[in-house]
């Protein structure tokens, strides 16, 4: 017998997209449109995010299912991110689904964002499945994650201030690089020199323990502020242009310095060497090879490709199938919320339950 088909719909930030999956990892269906205008202004403006959420919605959920093959009517489920992300935008999406769901009187299942990145790797990577220490990089989060099981999340450490996707796009911004960040400086940094400047490891010292929330947590600010410091020294000195890749280089080695090692603390702590990356700065190819390098050949990393690390649809249709196979869904009077909570997710345990 077939699998039900749940179509996925994804409007957080800056992505309108739309998935058709059948089954745990058949995607029939998926396109994801971006919103290039953004990059004039240098982040995501939120009421052009929406209006342009609003405006592609039906033709990008007619590609998802022309590719698919597939009608409306075949649809078992509908799925849509709930939060966190912009309001104006989340509101499209969520809107939208839950009017096709009542339309169709299917069940609607709204999804968490970042419970979502759990999920993506899955998607190609069968084996992408607990228990592992999850890392969720993006723009708006920085989490370190025990996933004992799916649905079951420890939160062992998050950021403080800013995000590591946030941090690479004020750094490219300082640098004059331009937007999304991450790409950006990951180009300009394969000229330039990772050790020319030796900028801070914030929260990371020698001295941490498990018992002490510092040990898992992140802080970026204080890096972005010495690459400011940096950079204006450069300025006044007429050298920014010949060490603009310079600087890029030692910061991006920073980042991924401090998101490594965060990640290997709880690889010996969990004795679990499975990592699973998800978010936009999955992304970066400096990440996964400083991991890939720090888990040796005993050790598995599972990695989304590039189309699913950005925020898609597909992520969204597998944790919502996830949640209606245990019967979790929606009611009509769901609504977005920019702070919503990360469903399962709690404080961690002492880790008496490793692979």
């Amino acid at each position: 017998m077939d699998q039900p088909l749940v179509l996925g719909i994804e409007t957080s930030c800056d992505e309108t997209s739309a998935a058709v999956l059948r089954g745990e990892r058949e995607l029939l269906g998926h396109v994801i449109l971006s919103q290039d205008i953004h990059r004039v202004f240098g982040g995501v403006v939120p009421e052009i995010a929406a209006r342009s959420h609003l405006r592609a919605i039906d033709d990008v959920v007619r590609g998802a299912l022309a590719e698919a093959g597939v009608r409306l009517e075949d649809i078992a489920a509908v799925a849509a991110t709930a939060g966190p992300g912009l309001i104006g935008a989340l509101l499209v999406g969520l809107t939208w689904a839950k009017a096709l769901a009542f339309g169709l009187g299917r069940p609607f299942i709204p999804v968490h964002h970042m419970e979502a990145h759990v999920f993506a790797t899955q998607l190609e990577h069968e084996a992408a499945s607990p228990p592992f220490v999850g890392l969720l990089v993006s723009g708006g989060h920085t989490m370190l994650l025990w996933v004992p099981e799916w649905g079951h999340y420890e939160l062992l450490g998050e950021t403080r201030d800013d995000a590591a996707g946030e941090a690479f796009d004020k750094v490219a911004k300082i640098l004059g690089l331009g937007y999304p960040g991450g790409p950006v400086i990951q180009r300009t940094a394969v000229a330039g020199n990772a050790r020319a400047y030796r900028f801070p490891r914030p929260m990371l010292a020698g001295n941490q323990s498990p018992d002490r929330a510092e040990y898992y947590e992140f802080s970026f600010s204080g890096l972005k502020t010495s690459v400011l410091t940096r950079v204006r020294e450069l300025e006044a000195q007429d050298e920014l242009e010949q060490a603009r890749a310079d600087v890029a280089a030692s910061f991006q080695a920073a980042v991924v310095d401090v998101l490594v090692r965060k990640t290997l603390r709880a690889v010996e702590e969990y004795r679990c060497p499975r990592v699973v990356l998800g978010g936009g700065v999955a992304a970066s190819r400096a990440l996964r090879e400083a991991l890939a390098a720090a888990l040796g050949s005993d050790g598995e990393l599972f990695a989304p490709s590039l189309r699913l690390a950005t925020d898609n649809a597909a992520m969204v249709a597998r944790a919502g199938r996830f949640h209606w196979q245990r019967g979790e869904v929606g009611s009509w009077a769901t609504t977005a919320r920019a702070d919503l909570p990360f469903p399962g997710l709690v404080r961690r345990y002492p880790p008496d339950n490793a692979c």
